[in-house]
């Protein structure tokens, strides 16, 4: 069965491979799964029709066959479940891989999304910069503890996981914040994921869509 995600159709990401999609397609991509793109412009979110996928209007979304899910890391885990590559044999190896899923979106991603909105929605605000700079050091204070369990290590734990998966894109957001140059091992980390093929043949599909519309 054909699997099909759905993407945005103009991303606001500007093609650089934020938008949440891009989780999926790199999972699919490390497991060396086939896929089709189903995008969508930001009206046909709202339709009745992707709301019965998404209720909350958003992508991505995953259909194969009679499943339908939504949710980047529910989705995620479900590729990772199904499709060896992405979480250890091991049981116990397993389950840690699992906890940094959780924790890059639980954890990690959080003070990250609070400091874009901060940026690109409340600049004209009289408490922005006090605010600003109260999530940029809840930001900090993560990127720390995540430096010290990372240490000299390649990957959190182990061979790469579903967990650097997430992990890593979610420290791509912090991209032109200039936050994470604090943090050599992170840096390098993050590299070290953006050089994996399946990453570039993900990212170059995502930029695709957004140079396509631009050009269009």
């Amino acid at each position: 069965m054909t699997i099909t995600i759905t993407a945005f159709e103009q991303s606001p990401d500007g093609g650089k491979g934020l938008a949440r999609d891009m989780r999926v397609r790199w999972a699919l991509e490390e497991v060396g799964q086939p896929y089709d793109v189903r995008l969508l412009s930001f009206s046909a979110l709202k339709e009745p029709e992707h709301l019965a996928l998404h209720p909350f209007g958003q992508i991505p979304t995953y259909e194969e066959g009679d499943l339908a899910l939504f949710e980047s890391g529910a989705i995620v885990f479900h590729i990772a479940e199904h499709h060896a590559g992405l979480l250890p044999d091991d049981a116990t190896a397993r389950a840690r891989a699992i906890t940094w899923m959780f924790a890059a979106l639980s954890t990690m991603e959080p003070p990250i999304v609070d400091r874009e909105v901060a940026e690109y929605l409340e600049g004209n605000e009289s408490w922005y910069e006090q605010r600003l700079s109260g999530v940029e050091e809840r930001i900090r204070t993560r990127l720390s503890e995540l430096s010290s369990r990372l240490g000299h290590a390649d990957w959190l734990d182990g061979a790469f996981s579903a967990g650097d998966l997430l992990m890593v894109l979610v420290l791509r957001r912090l991209d032109g914040s200039g936050i994470l140059n604090d943090y050599p091992n992170l840096s390098a980390y993050v590299a070290r994921g953006e050089a994996r093929p399946a990453y570039k043949r993900a990212y170059d599909a995502q930029s695709a869509v957004f140079t396509a519309a631009s050009s269009g």
